[in-house]
């Protein structure tokens, strides 16, 4: 058995016998002697051979050796790798498993294309960047378990194979042989079975809980995926984020050594309201600005139909960026808000105490002077108007002010800025469906406040829920859950579910409110979000080890694939052309 990582060894170890394994990383044959770069999970060590070594000369880039011999200081040492002090003189050069010719090199900074990388997927683990983000994850985990066992959490696993409830993405179904035309679910979460597990009298449950969702995938996003999944019996709000920022606070000093403040909160209408988004990345500042009340006199036809419409107008004031952007380059960020439904992107400029732009010919100077004051503005300020329905105008303005924040990189990527986004709506309207729908799940708790509202206002009614942002990222969504019947009653009848539909979904889960639920609340945090930042990407492909394309496909495995028509006929389905 190996007993010896490659980076154990250092100048203190020089003239000891040893054994070593791993793969061939380089190999060059200089003036009589062979030097092999050795790499393991662990670094890389340099083993030098003498000429005439015929184990040596067969080897190609990736071989599996073995490797006997005596560690040596290097004469030129090489501060780059962690052993860059010493060498090893082989004694005895051992081929385990040679290699045929790799397909893209192993090394960090490999020019391969995504697809090529996910196909050797295996290979691609052997880079440094990737195996070290599957080390760094283990970490993870294993600091989240031992602080919440520390507070009295028991990890309980909760079953893969579940019942479909169709609210939000959709289930991943699996066909049952036993009971023919009927399916599993795989758990878009354990929600039922965590709350169910509160009124079991669990109290304090945790799990690193695989989740399974049909959706539309995109870069951080993966069909499979992984939470840090909490739930807790007789808490408030307070309680839950206390467990959660402690929880944080823990995995950040050990792996980045960073002591994190307390974490800052923000109501969700405020959030929209201020950034545009529910999921902002308060590392730089240029918020949205409501500017309405400067235009309510306006004589501008399109303003004035808008206003009276009930619409409204909100701006960005870009500081000192008036130059960098040409009517081409306006151009493009009119495209870019078009995709999130918005209509034309007006801007504004400041030269010489002068306004200038697409609509400072149609502003009064009462306008014109207002929006200076307003914002102090500077020459050389560029202001970004947006007029429009509230919610596509806030949306657009929102990630238009991300965009710009990369673009003219006034983010402070050092920095981790964590955001609790509290009272989120109750409900959302769904265009497809024509009714309203549960805005985070059908279990969420109304506000006290907001009881009264579940079946009578609904667009005004708030919950319990929450979300935990880091650096524009949703990084746990959780709230108070429901735990009395006659509310949860309500809360399925407001999202247009009888009472017929809402027991042969959630019957079983009905009936065990009946037998004293106790008040509970929990969050599901995204693991492979949390890695994803912790290791600066941006592809949550990075952090997962064997991962699918955008396309949900294994492009290594060649998943998913047809099966056999006996294994169909075994389940009772069939399939049409």
């Amino acid at each position: 058995m190996k007993t010896i990582n490659n980076t154990d060894l250092s100048i203190k170890d020089v003239g000891k016998e040893v054994t070593l394994f791993g793969w061939v990383q380089k190999k060059r044959d200089l003036g009589g002697l062979t030097f092999i770069d050795l790499r393991d999970r662990s670094g890389i060590i340099q083993l030098v051979l003498k000429e005439g070594n015929e184990v040596a000369s067969s080897l190609k880039t990736e071989a599996v050796i073995k490797a006997v011999g005596k560690v040596s200081e290097r004469e030129s040492k090489n501060t780059k790798i962690k052993t860059g002090d010493i060498e090893v003189i082989v004694s005895d050069l051992e081929l385990i498993n040679n290699s045929i010719d790799i397909p893209f090199e192993i090394n960090g900074d490999t020019t391969a294309l995504e697809d090529t990388r996910l196909k050797y997927r295996y290979l691609d683990i052997r880079r440094e960047n990737i195996k070290n983000n599957l080390i760094l994850r283990n970490k993870v985990t294993l600091i989240v378990r031992n602080y919440l066992n520390s507070l009295g959490f028991v990890e309980v696993e909760t079953p893969i194979l579940c019942k479909s409830t169709p609210e939000g993405a959709r289930d991943y179904l699996v066909p049952s042989r036993v009971f023919n035309g009927k399916f599993y679910a795989l758990p878009q979460s354990p929600q039922i079975y965590k709350q169910l597990l509160m009124i079991g009298g669990m109290e304090k449950y945790f799990q690193i809980a695989r989740c399974f969702r049909d959706e539309d995938l995109r870069a951080d996003r993966q069909p499979e995926f992984t939470q840090i999944d909490i739930e807790m019996s007789f808490v408030e709000e307070e309680d839950i984020w206390e467990v959660v920022e402690g929880t944080m606070k823990a995995i950040f000093k050990d792996i980045k050594g960073i002591d994190l403040p307390k974490f800052e909160r923000l109501k969700y209408v405020d959030c929209i309201n201020r950034f545009g988004s529910d999921k902002p990345d308060t590392r730089f500042e240029m918020e949205l600005q409501d500017i309405t009340d400067i235009f309510k006199n306006t004589t501008f036809e399109i303003f004035k139909g808008i206003l009276e419409e009930k619409g409204i107008i909100n701006c960005l004031v870009v500081k000192d960026a008036a130059d960098k952007y040409s009517r081409k380059e306006i151009d493009k960020l009119q495209e870019f808000v078009k995709t999130y439904k918005a209509n034309v992107l007006s801007y504004l400029k400041l030269t010489d105490g002068e306004l200038s732009g697409s609509i400072a010919k149609v502003m009064s100077d009462e306008e014109k002077n207002g929006l200076i004051s307003k914002f102090n503005l500077e020459n050389n300020d560029l202001v970004l108007v947006l007029a429009g329905k509230e919610k596509i105008v806030k949306t657009a303005l929102g990630a238009l002010r991300v965009k710009l924040g990369h673009d003219l990189d006034l983010i402070d990527h050092s920095k981790y800025n964590f955001l609790w986004v509290t009272e989120f709506p109750m409900y959302e309207w769904s265009e497809e469906e024509q009714r309203f729908e549960a805005a985070h799940h059908p279990f969420t708790s109304p506000r006290r406040e907001d009881i009264d509202k579940l079946l009578t206002d609904k667009e005004n009614c708030y919950s319990r829920a929450y979300d935990l942002v880091l650096n524009g990222y949703e990084l746990l969504s959780g709230s108070i859950r429901i735990h009395d019947s006659e509310t949860q009653r309500k809360v399925f009848e407001a999202i247009g579910l009888t009472e017929e539909q809402a027991k042969a979904k959630f019957g079983f889960f009905i009936d065990a409110f009946k037998y004293g639920a106790p008040p509970h609340g929990g969050v599901g945090i995204g693991l492979e979000r949390l890695i994803m930042i912790l290791c600066d990407t941006d592809n949550i492909k990075d952090v997962v080890a064997f991962p699918k394309t955008a396309s949900a496909y294994c492009l290594m495995s060649d998943a998913p694939n047809v099966v056999d028509e006996k294994q169909l006929k075994e389940l009772g389905i069939g399939l049409r052309d």
